[in-house]
């Protein structure tokens, strides 16, 4: 049955994979036929294909790798100098541009004059280049926020779950039993219960356990504190004295880090369960998301050597480790498999695949060749080369040649083909772990 279920949780993921790039390609296509431009070809994934009709003068289809898509529109680079699309050179470099010029003329038919992509105006390129990305956004964020407003976040909330026995430092050796000279914890010594719900501390109203863990470390340590908490319905006044421990120091988001601070400490846990979120936490907790996967993205660099030492060396796999497309389809696997709610498990299916469009987004935007943001890069530069020669009263330099750049493409797409093996590597001989 786990067999099973796990096949069925990589079937989920693989089906939202084909959606999100369809519908990332979608974007291009729309904008593209907006603009009059012709789109011999949308086509989602690579290699053979397994299914596809033509409509009007555009053939739809599926192939066989569900690894990406695309669109074939005509006429992406223009002419060279002499105005020739096949101009040859013994440079293997220069061999490259015309091959890519020459590839972009092949399915020019008469009357395609007007309906290239490199004739049209630069915002118009942006519009079209742009739109792939911006439908993997907006599906991330539709996503993120049916998964946050509509099912909720796992939240810790101002009920005690666990009352530790004695105080030790976290991070110390062991935390599950008392060395013989431990001091009990001020919360056991005052008598605090699991299910102890604290509704104020040293007087403040608690209404979360951000602030209840606050009031707590800025605590005096040594000086009895009146603790309100509700049991079985009925309110009790507690009286604990906090001590200074060793506690972990929390980053941006309130989640702990392995760097440690002396604070107040009184020894409680809290009880942690999915609340829904209101629009404006959602849209908080999206930004946050957001400006973690850019970090994540500027990252990747550093990442590669800890990466190759997880596939070849053994070494273990950190939870921040770069995970691709079989390394997602795993855990969404794994997690489907486990013994949980079908509604936790299909939860974090659309977390999976929110995050995925949020990467696939944010990947696009670098403006790199043959990444989208490095032809929307390709059409700002045309466009700022124009306004700034009508600025001088200078010669029109006309159409930016980004077929110039596909040697450094060429390059782009071999150290990402390269990362994406190493990646696919370490996620199969050393994946990621969850839980």
């Amino acid at each position: 049955m786990t067999a099973l279920m796990t096949i069925l949780g990589i079937v989920i993921f693989a089906f939202g994979l084909l959606v999100s790039i369809a519908w990332h390609e979608l974007g291009h296509l729309t904008w593209a036929k907006v603009f009059k431009i012709r789109v011999p070809q949308y086509m989602v994934g690579f290699g053979p294909t397994i299914w596809s009709r033509k409509k009007g003068d555009t053939e739809y289809g599926v192939k066989a790798i569900p690894l990406g898509g695309y669109i074939r529109m005509i006429g992406m680079f223009p002419p060279g100098k002499d105005g020739k699309v096949t101009a040859r050179s013994t440079s293997p470099w220069r061999s490259m541009i015309e091959d890519a010029r020459e590839q972009s003329y092949e399915e020019i038919l008469p009357g395609d004059e007007t309906r290239l992509f490199y004739t049209r105006k630069p915002w118009q390129k942006v519009i079209v280049m742009f739109a792939g990305p911006f439908m993997n956004l907006v599906l991330a964020f539709g996503l993120f926020l049916a998964l946050f407003m509509g099912f909720g976040m796992a939240k810790a909330v101002p009920t005690v779950s666990y009352v530790s026995a004695c105080v030790l430092a976290q991070g110390s050796a062991s935390t599950n039993t008392c060395p013989a000279d431990a001091r009990p914890s001020p919360a056991a010594a005052a008598g605090m219960k699991a299910g102890d719900k604290v509704v104020s501390f040293n007087g403040d109203p608690i209404s979360s356990y951000d602030q209840l863990q606050n009031d707590i470390r800025n605590s005096a340590a040594g000086t009895a504190i009146p603790v309100v908490v509700e049991r079985n319905g009925a309110r009790i006044t507690l009286s604990v004295t906090p001590v200074e421990n060793t506690v972990y120091v929390d980053d941006s988001n309130g989640n702990p880090t392995t760097r440690t601070m002396k604070a107040g400490f009184v020894g409680l846990s809290p009880v942690t369960t999915t609340v829904p979120l209101g629009f404006g936490e959602s849209m908080t907790q999206m930004y946050d998301m957001a400006k973690s996967g850019v970090h994540s993205v500027l990252a990747l660099p550093s990442k590669i050597p800890a990466l190759w030492d997880s596939a070849f060396d053994g070494a273990p796999r950190a939870t921040d480790s770069p995970v691709g497309v079989v390394g997602v389809a795993r855990v969404g696997g794994e997690a489907f498999a486990m013994k949980a709610p079908l509604i936790d498990r299909f939860a974090f299916e659309v977390q999976l695949l929110a995050g995925l469009n949020l990467s696939l987004f944010l990947l696009n935007m670098l403006p790199l060749l043959p990444l989208d943001g490095g032809h929307i890069a390709g059409a700002l530069w045309e466009s700022f080369r124009r306004r700034m020669a009508q600025l001088f009263r200078r010669p029109d330099p006309g159409h930016f040649d980004v077929a110039k750049l596909m040697p450094v493409a060429y390059v782009v797409a071999g150290v990402f083909l390269c990362f994406t093996v190493l990646v696919m590597i370490a996620d199969v001989v050393n994946p990621v772990k969850i839980g």
